[in-house]
């Protein structure tokens, strides 16, 4: 049984209240909440906040908001993973957990499915989402005080995208892990974890208005197309 968890606590400072503002009509979760509740394999869908407004809008759409986090786990100096053994601990009973951001709008229900698919072929412990980087380490530099350019990266002869090596990055969308795991090690991403890849549009995650403006506009399309 695995259990979907959403972190969505209320003291965002990029963007105020983003968790629950409007996006390409619906408020920023519900995106998640619904994909979520769309995936049988999923046994429970729930919301961790701090927040009254946030727990009432997450039920609104369907989610479980058992208990509210406590306002030390929801504070800027926060560990992150405090929040998600906390939330083991007031809903036992899961066999493995995802964590599913409320900032990434554009994974769907079956980026969700794929994943956990994923991991049931692969016989892993944990995985999580991850996408091409955009900016590769071998076109990078460090600059010095005089204004000289040194390359970062040692092997940066290539003078073409397609010659460099492949790197993958986290992209924040999907973190899934056997709950004994997650005990044992008390973290997300462990030595044996696997990376499950999406595509760079799935994994626009909303950190600024920039982003929230890209998001908006690929949801508005994604939802003409289907319509």
């Amino acid at each position: 049984m695995t259990l979907a968890l959403i972190p969505a606590r209320g003291g965002s400072k990029g963007i105020p209240r983003k968790n629950i503002r409007q996006i390409a009509g619906k408020p920023l979760i519900a995106w998640t909440i619904e994909a979520a509740l769309a995936v049988p394999e999923i046994a429970r869908v729930v919301v961790s906040t701090d927040d009254e407004e946030i727990a009432a809008v997450a039920r609104e759409w369907g989610a479980d908001v058992p208990f509210l986090r406590p306002a030390e786990l929801a504070s800027d100096e926060a560990p992150g993973i405090a929040p998600v053994m906390h939330a083991i601990e007031q809903v036992p009973g899961h066999d493995a957990l995802i964590l599913l951001q409320p900032t990434s709008p554009l994974r769907s229900a079956g980026h969700i499915a794929a994943l956990l698919a994923f991991a049931r072929e692969g016989g892993a412990t944990s995985v999580v989402s991850v996408c091409e980087v955009d900016d590769h380490p071998a076109w990078m530099f460090h600059r010095e005080a005089d204004g000289s350019l040194d390359r970062y990266a040692a092997s940066a002869d290539a003078a073409r995208r397609q010659d460099l090596p492949e790197l993958f990055t986290l992209n924040g969308a999907m973190y899934w892990i056997e709950t004994a795991r997650l005990r044992e090690t008390g973290a997300l991403v462990n030595d044996d974890t696997l990376g499950f890849v999406m595509d760079a549009q799935s994994s626009v995650d909303i950190d600024t208005m920039l982003d929230w403006r890209l998001a908006e506009v690929l949801l508005a399309g994604n939802s003409r197309e289907k319509g």
